[in-house]
């Protein structure tokens, strides 16, 4: 009988090591970091971009009473007025507003009603919308049905008219810092409480139809365990990138409020939009520097929101997640076994694991080693 056993003599055969188990520091997991970590090319520059000029914002809100030089509504430093108007100078790094303001103060200032209308929008809007999207998602029937009309007619409620008209029944049109915050906040979350109810429905109605769901419901589990444990953590995985145009389109909203003269009074507090209003003028009498720093920062917390959200966006993109699994699969693709030679570390005519059409490509015509 004749042995058709490989001789161990002179087999060459090279298996690739199981990959070992990486223990992934706390700080890596975070949601940022985690982010960062993950993209590649022209996102992670876009993400980090954007994070830098969110922090710079963010700092700039919270330190402003240490940033600014003085008070957002300060006429003078010790027995002499800033004066009207007047140029960049030692006294006025950036100069003055026409109403005598210092305007790198109340640049810097104008960052705290921005972030004020920003948290308080998205958490009005982020519980209410997430809690009747899971409602809607998980029970269905009429409920399902009534909140979905009622979101669909939400959506005909332009952000900016509707802040107009809140912020004067609440304060006839000029406000204190809180009255302008809440005007652009609440008409902010009308608007934006069907976008996340609509996201976190979709979710809903997808989630509850697994496997791991009905399992729940089979050993015993109550509607509330279900939607709290099972449903709710596998429906807000998207909500990140939803959460941060909205936060764009808050500074927008509490900017156009101001710049329209609905917004908050000099005197309550700074407000881009209010600046940039009073500044029109100044621009065609060759005054620049009234209108450049507010313009400016409106723009840079803008773009800074939005590439955030856009670099999230494309990390949501699985062929994005494909690509970079190539990439990570690519050194260790099957090897050769040759018996008496040398083993090669790529099959013959494939450079990468993009290559690959199947998992029959590598095999014979017989189907076979």
């Amino acid at each position: 009988m004749t042995d058709t056993s490989l001789p161990e003599v002179g087999l060459a055969v090279a298996h690739a090591a199981p990959p070992t188990p990486e223990h992934t520091s706390f700080w890596k997991r975070l949601p940022v970091v985690r982010h960062v970590r993950t993209s590649v090319g022209l996102q992670r520059t876009m993400l980090v971009v954007g994070i830098v000029l969110m922090l710079i914002f963010v700092i700039t809100a919270a330190f402003a009473p240490l940033l600014a030089p003085y008070g957002y509504a300060q006429l003078s430093s010790g027995d002499v007025n800033f004066g009207s108007q007047q140029p960049p100078s030692a006294e006025n790094l950036l100069g003055t507003t026409v109403g005598g303001y210092d305007v790198l103060s109340r640049t810097i200032w104008g960052a705290r009603p921005a972030f004020l209308v920003i948290v308080v929008a998205v958490v009005l809007s982020i519980f209410a919308g997430v809690a009747l999207g899971l409602v809607s998602g998980y029970f269905g029937g009429w409920v399902d049905r009534v909140l979905v009309v009622i979101a669909d007619a939400l959506f005909a409620f332009p952000s900016l008219l509707l802040a107009i008209v809140v912020a004067i029944v609440i304060s006839g049109g000029q406000s204190s810092m809180w009255g302008g915050v809440m005007a652009a906040a609440i008409s902010l979350s009308v608007v934006m409480i069907p976008q996340y109810f609509r996201v976190v429905r979709a979710e809903v109605v997808r989630v509850k139809a697994e496997a791991f769901v009905e399992s729940a419901r089979v050993i015993g589990s109550g509607h509330l365990r279900i939607m709290g444990r099972h449903v709710l953590r596998n429906s807000t995985r998207t909500l990140p990138l939803i959460l941060t145009l909205n936060c764009s389109e808050a500074v927008l909203t509490l900017a156009g409020l101001g710049f329209l003269g609905f917004g908050i009074e000099p005197t309550a507090a700074a407000d881009w939009g209010y600046d940039l209003s009073k500044s029109l003028s100044d621009v065609t009498s060759g005054i620049w520097w009234t209108a450049v720093p507010p313009g400016v920062a409106i723009v840079l917390t803008v773009l800074g929101l939005t590439l955030v959200g856009e670099s999230l966006n494309d990390l949501a993109d699985p062929r994005l997640r494909r690509r970079r699994a190539a990439k990570a699969a690519a050194p260790l693709s099957p090897v050769t076994a040759v018996p008496g030679g040398v083993a090669t570390d790529r099959v013959p005519g494939v450079e990468s694991i993009d290559d690959l059409e199947g998992p029959t490509d590598l095999f014979d015509g017989r189907g076979e080693r």
